[in-house]
């Protein structure tokens, strides 16, 4: 019972990272219908870059940890607002339906490769803020870190929606992920609000980087994986709901350490790709989503 409990514990917090970079995906999604394929490279930069913020903010790890984390959301939004000025909106512009999901991709291994370039391509451990001691909760070690991942990550999804709830802004976002036409004739500038879902998403993405780097080896690929998992979550969950990006990310990561440890790790991805197909098959929009009804 303890060590499926602390089993429970390991995915639910693997599940809430896959979860926010879902929530990224949604984000551009509902504004654009489009999609950030270098989601994952945005989450190894924002991990990368704290790193390096870690080793130079004054105090060390456990004061530079936190002071480190606001720079890098920082840093994720631009990032975000960049992919969507070079790959998404001429992309928009020309109406063309696949030119964006290339030159995100593109994009994403330029960053992979200048990533290379500056840090290098061997794995970096990232100092935890926090300590490593476990403590028990029912007979399982659960580590500090484990649930600071699970509080951020669904802190960081309740203040984008309080703000899309409660702000002006807000506001407009939601108004253009319902309708852009209405939206435009309404006097919201829908560029604008495309560019800010995509500094956003890429911001929550940079945020789950710097998350779960003190929990695992921090590397200039390890982006790509978790990217293309959490594109899977999106899917599972629906692309049009958030309950359904943090229902899709515990599912997936429970299945992936309950599949690691019972079996092998070398089967712990194929749950996550058998229910990937399961819901395609019967559930296309996802477990939460809503299937789109396109008027002719």
């Amino acid at each position: 019972m303890e060590i499926l409990l602390q089993l429970v514990v390991s995915g639910i917090a693997l599940g809430m990272i896959y979860a926010v970079i879902a929530f990224g995906y949604q984000l551009t999604f509902a504004t654009s219908g489009t999609l950030n394929f270098g989601q994952g490279e945005a989450l190894m930069l924002g991990a990368l870059v704290g790193l390096s913020l870690v080793g130079t903010i004054h105090g060390g790890p456990y004061l530079g940890y936190w002071l480190m984390i606001p720079v890098v959301v920082v840093f994720g939004a631009l990032q975000g607002i960049f992919v969507e000025w070079i790959a998404v909106r001429p992309a928009i512009k020309i109406k063309s339906e696949f030119g964006w999901i290339m030159s995100t991709i593109a994009l994403a291994i330029i960053f992979k490769n200048v990533a290379e370039n500056i840090w290098g391509k061997d794995v970096l451990p990232f100092p935890s803020p926090l300590s490593s001691e476990p403590f028990t909760v029912l007979g399982a070690n659960v580590q500090p870190m484990q649930v600071a991942v699970i509080i951020g990550a669904l802190a960081i999804m309740f203040a984008v929606e309080i703000f899309n709830r409660k702000s002006i802004y807000g506001k407009a976002v939601v108004a253009t992920a319902n309708d852009r036409d209405a939206a435009g004739l309404m006097g919201i500038n829908t560029g604008m609000v495309i560019t800010f879902s995509y500094a956003l998403s890429s911001a929550t993405a940079a945020f789950a980087g710097a998350l779960i780097a003190p929990l695992t080896l921090t590397s200039a690929t390890m982006g790509a994986s978790l990217g293309l998992k959490a594109f899977a979550v999106a899917i599972i969950g629906g692309l049009t709901s958030g309950m359904g990006a943090i229902v899709g990310g515990i599912i997936l990561g429970i299945a992936e350490t309950a599949t690691g440890f019972y079996l092998s790790t070398g089967y712990k991805e194929v749950p996550g790709l058998v229910l990937l197909l399961i819901v395609l098959a019967v559930k296309p929009s996802g477990l939460f989503g809503k299937a789109a009804i396109k008027k002719v």
